[in-house]
């Protein structure tokens, strides 16, 4: 099932929808054999891009290619990319291996090559001894990995995912997750991968673009986009962040102090373009927060007291949530070595290293 694989170039793509930009200007290059998902929000623009790479939606503006020729004039089935939806699509009446055959049958593929290829397909999802089952005699993992295998068998230059585990249990999904990610190795397709689950865009990406009212604000590699978000918008909507708003005291060679609710702070890195007394925005995720019975005995550049408003137990960690001169912030604390007894009321003091936040836009 191997296949070559191809690279994408997606160069100033907008689509306008009258006044509403539901594209917006988006230019995106997805290497070979790339693991990319765009993320965003509901009305971010990310299906309609989707869209627009397999042929569906006719851009405004900008072009797409594929290994640097053109695409955009093509209609869908002279693109020859696969396309995995929510919703299955399977044919009811047709078996597993009659739905998997499918598309190789429209492209009159001689029966032997074509059984050949529905076999290698079924064997690659793990579902080779389910070819003369119904769809509804299948659960929804089940066919789920039918829709895979018709998306793969017919060698696709891509592999399109629009939202495909959406419809499934939370426990079913993280395995799927790890079997999408595994395959994806295997088969060595380029997959461009369409969610707006966060957890997981990070867990199974090479690489995320995030997208926001049809623009794209952010891309990069999970872990340099969730420990190095450039927006406000990012750091929030990838995971949980707390925010400081904050005035520069003194701006040094390795970072800058600044001042927050009558308290001062030091932050390393981010001083680009800073002057004394600008405005900054600081980030800093709940698990970077150390939590503490009480204050240490010396005064500590970044630490600050509060009480516990409230807080929630996830079996691996302790989630809190503490009022503070700066407002309500997030902590979150593996439950295993938590050093306080987690309890409404509580005095508690956090504290983070220089280099646990980072500097962001206000957007």
């Amino acid at each position: 099932m191997a296949a070559l694989s191809h690279a994408l170039t997606v160069d100033r793509v907008s689509k306008h929808y009258g006044p509403v930009r539901a594209v917006d200007d988006v230019s995106l290059t997805i290497g070979r054999g790339d693991f990319v998902t765009l993320l965003g929000p509901s009305g971010s623009g990310k299906t309609t891009l989707l869209m627009a790479i397999a042929g569906f939606v006719a851009p405004t503006s900008g072009q797409i290619l594929l290994d640097d020729t053109p695409i955009t004039p093509l209609p869908p089935e002279k693109r020859n990319f696969g396309m995995v939806f929510q919703g299955y699509a399977l044919f009811p009446h047709m078996t597993v291996a009659q739905n998997v055959g499918f598309p190789l049958r429209v492209r009159k593929v001689g029966r032997a090559e074509a059984d050949r290829r529905v076999a290698d397909a079924l064997a690659l999802v793990q579902l080779d001894h389910l070819a003369d089952r119904l769809p509804k005699q299948l659960s929804g993992g089940q066919q789920q990995r039918v829709a895979l295998a018709r998306a793969l068998v017919f060698q696709p230059a891509l592999l399109l995912l629009d939202e495909p585990l959406s419809a499934l249990d939370k426990k079913l999904r993280a395995e799927l997750q790890v079997e999408l990610k595994d395959l994806h190795r295997r088969v060595g397709l380029t997959f461009i991968y369409v969610t707006h689950d966060q957890e997981e865009a990070l867990s199974m990406s090479d690489s995320i673009a995030i997208l926001r009212d049809g623009r794209l604000v952010q891309e990069g590699p999970p872990g340099a986009l969730y420990e190095r978000p450039a927006t406000r918008f990012v750091a929030d909507f990838l995971g949980k962040s707390n925010f400081i708003e904050g005035v520069v005291e003194e701006v040094r060679a390795d970072g800058f102090s600044y001042a927050a609710a009558g308290q001062r702070f030091v932050q390393h890195g981010g001083a680009e373009g800073l002057a004394k007394g600008a405005p900054v925005l600081v980030a800093i995720r709940p698990e970077k927060i150390e939590v503490r019975e009480a204050a240490p005995a010396e005064p500590e550049m970044n630490g600050l007291s509060g009480t516990i408003a409230a807080w929630s137990y996830f079996g691996s960690a302790f989630a809190l949530l503490v009022d503070t001169p700066l407002g309500r912030v997030q902590a979150a604390i593996p439950a295993w070595r938590c050093p306080v007894e987690p309890s409404e009321g509580r005095a508690v003091h956090l504290a983070w290293t220089a280099d646990a936040s980072v500097r962001v836009v206000a957007d």
